[in-house]
């Protein structure tokens, strides 16, 4: 997968939304961070309504890449994946958490 390049960008909102906007990203985080740091790939797929195996395999790839989200692999049969949160990813829930909050309000 070739490498984002962020250096381009010189507003820092328009690179913290590059790399936490669209639509599923802000959800795999604080799903993540609500279920004790880890959750494994069919987990997330029941967690995020109406993302397709695609959407959301390319999703946690492009969370990965941008190291707000670790994967890490266990080679067994059947194939176990886990997904847990960075140090940097953890440093965004104070923000989702705000989001959060202004979204229940807004409703």
């Amino acid at each position: 997968m070739a490498k984002k390049n962020y250096e381009k960008i010189d507003c820092p909102v328009d690179f913290a939304f590059k790399r936490i906007g669209g639509k599923y990203k802000g959800r795999i985080i604080w799903y993540i961070a609500e279920n004790k740091n880890i959750l494994r790939y069919g987990q997330l797929r029941k967690f995020i309504n109406g993302v397709t195996p695609k959407m959301l395999t390319q999703t946690l790839r492009e969370l990965e890449d941008d190291k707000l989200l670790k994967r890490k692999v266990y080679h067994e049969v059947p194939p176990r994946v886990e997904y847990s949160l960075t140090d940097t990813g953890k440093g965004l829930i104070p923000f989702i958490e705000q989001l959060k909050k202004w979204g229940e309000n807004q409703m």
